[in-house]
Order: structure tokens, then C-alpha cells, then sequence
């Protein structure tokens, strides 16, 4: 698979296949399927704020956040701070491929040193899973970004380790977020995560959680983004999150600039075996358009290579369809 390797966050990935941060990155078993079956990293099982700050017997419930009040309760009560960082010191043990932790967060407030942990345990990375549900209209967007500039701020005089902001989609201006990161020296950044939302059933006349997998057509919501942050002069790394169930959606989302690519809901469905039949949709596309490795075609459609970046702009449907009776 000498042709598939990546560069992300300065390591070195044998694939741009990530097995996302999920329940199949919470044993060792699970891992060590997942680098037998290509995987290029692997993101570990988050470790919840609250566990870090110990607060299980008062667990506060925050409207919004990004899971569910009952699973975090479960989640905390069954797995301690230090069985995680037993799991990142097994885990580099046995696996040659990069390791990356991974932490769900909303504030910078007690935790960010617990982070130099994570780095002595053995982390090659560590990914920051961050949202900040705006439910005060008081405040401004300056207000709810300068939480993440200031968690930024306190990882970066503690840990050297490379680090990953995962982010949703919900700024007014994600560039500026991106650059900001850059500037507090963000080594990567994924695009986009999926959080908790809300449905209702209308049988019982309740509040019920939405989908919980992502599907191939939520790509829509995050090429564009890719293709546009991937055009500026930043050196900072993209991972593409959400919609990646195939290995065509791998190279559609690195032909827009990704530097790796998450994968999680499709193996689920399809097992962690099925990373072997992405690899090989992505080898073989590349044999058939002559490439010899992924930056020989990485970027080439995203908004500054691309002939018409003008299609990345585009934002009225009228714009698009106005020609067709």
C-alpha cells in the first residue's frame, strides 16, 4: 500500500483511511482489526470532559451538548481516566499504526493538563472534539469562538504532540476559525463533526435522537468546505469527517484537498474488514487514472485548482437549476 501513504498532522499514514473516534476504537481488539485491515490511524474512543474533571456523582446536564446525557453518565461510570490511558499504552504496544486520542469537550476550564497525560502515555497526536451550543443570545459569536482560542492557548503550553480541532459546521466564518487555529499553532483540523440531534416522534408525541450514522449524501455538506479551506495558504492538515462510506467518497473528498479521510458509520454497517475494499476502490481508481500516489492528484479540484471555482461559491439553487424548463 506503498502508494496510499499520507502525511497527516506529520506522521506518517500507510492509508488516508482513519477509523474515527467511536465505539470500534475502545478495545484492543477492535484496533488491532482495524490496522490488519488497512487502517492508516486510528482515533481512539473520546474521553469525555467530565470524566477527566471526575465529576461523575454530579453530573451536570448541558442543554445542547454534543451526546446524550445518559450515554455520558454510562460512559463515565464504566470507564475511568486511567483504564484510557492504560488503553493508549496497550495499544502503542501493538500497533504500528499512529495512535490519536481523542477528548469531547465544551470550556478550557480544569481539564487542559490533563492532556500532558495523554502525551506521556504514549499519544502520537491528540484530537480535540469541541461544541459550544450558543443558547445565551446575550452573547456573541466573538464570545462562543474565543472558547476555543482559549482551550488552544492552554493545549499548546502543555502538550507538543500534534494536535487536531474537530469542528462542526455552525460558524459564520470558517476560514477565520481555521486560520485562528493556524495561528495558535493547530497542526490539523476535521471537517465536520456529527452531533446529537434532535427528532420527534410524532406516535408518542416526544422528543427522540435523530439518526445516530452518517449517510453517503451528507458529503454535500462538507466537500464544499474542504475544497475551499484546502486553497489557502495555511499549513495546517484537513481530515475529512461525515459521509465517507466508500472509497470513491475517500477520493472525492482528497481530489477536494483532504489529507486523510474519517471512516466510522460504514463499518458499522459493514464491518472493520471492509477498510480492505476501500483501500482497494481507492488503489485501483488511482492505477486506472495513472497516479502514483495521493498528492499526485490530492487538491486538484478544490477551489484554487479547480477551472470554475466559481461551482463552490454558488449558494442559490436558482443560480444552478435557472436553465432547465
Amino acid at each position: 500500500m506503498e502508494k496510499l501513504a499520507v502525511k497527516y498532522l506529520g506522521l506518517s499514514l500507510r492509508s488516508p483511511l482513519i477509523v474515527s473516534s467511536c465505539g470500534l476504537t475502545s478495545t484492543l481488539g477492535y484496533l488491532k482489526e482495524a490496522e490488519d485491515c488497512g487502517a492508516g490511524a486510528v482515533v481512539l474512543k473520546s474521553l469525555f470532559e467530565e470524566q477527566i474533571n471526575h465529576h461523575i456523582s454530579a453530573l451536570p446536564t448541558v442543554q445542547g451538548y454534543p451526546e446524550a446525557d445518559d450515554y455520558i453518565s454510562y460512559y463515565i461510570k464504566s470507564h475511568s481516566v486511567d483504564e484510557y490511558l492504560n488503553l493508549i499504552k496497550k495499544a502503542k504496544a501493538i500497533l504500528t499504526i499512529p495512535v490519536i486520542p481523542s477528548i469531547n469537550c465544551f470550556s478550557s476550564e480544569g481539564w487542559t493538563g490533563f492532556a500532558k497525560n495523554i502525551q506521556d502515555a504514549g499519544a502520537d497526536a491528540l484530537e480535540i472534539n469541541v461544541f459550544f451550543m450558543p443558547l445565551d443570545r446575550k452573547k456573541t459569536s466573538a464570545d462562543a469562538e474565543k472558547i476555543y482560542f482559549d482551550l488552544i492557548e492552554k493545549l499548546r503550553k502543555t502538550v507538543k504532540i500534534p494536535i487536531a480541532i474537530k469542528i462542526g459546521f455552525r460558524f459564520s466564518n470558517i476560514l477565520h476559525m481555521i486560520n485562528q487555529f493556524y495561528l495558535r499553532r493547530v497542526e490539523g483540523v476535521v471537517m465536520f463533526n456529527r452531533y446529537y440531534e434532535p427528532d420527534i416522534d410524532i406516535n408518542k408525541i416526544d422528543i427522540v435522537p435523530a439518526a445516530v450514522f452518517s449517510s453517503d449524501n451528507e458529503r454535500r455538506y462538507v466537500l464544499r468546505w474542504i475544497a475551499i479551506a484546502s486553497a489557502q495558504d495555511l499549513k495546517i492538515d484537513i481530515s475529512a469527517s461525515t459521509g465517507v462510506h466508500s472509497g470513491t467518497d475517500a477520493i472525492r473528498y482528497i481530489l477536494a484537498g483532504a489529507n486523510s479521510v474519517q471512516v466510522c458509520s460504514v463499518l458499522y454497517e459493514k464491518g472493520i474488514p471492509y477498510l480492505k475494499e476501500m483501500n482497494r476502490q481507492l488503489a485501483e481508481w488511482m492505477d486506472k487514472n495513472k497516479f502514483g500516489s495521493i498528492n499526485d492528484f490530492r487538491g486538484r479540484l478544490n477551489w484554487h485548482n479547480y477551472k470554475k471555482p466559481v461551482v463552490f461559491e454558488r449558494t442559490q439553487f436558482m443560480k444552478y437549476f435557472s436553465a432547465i424548463d
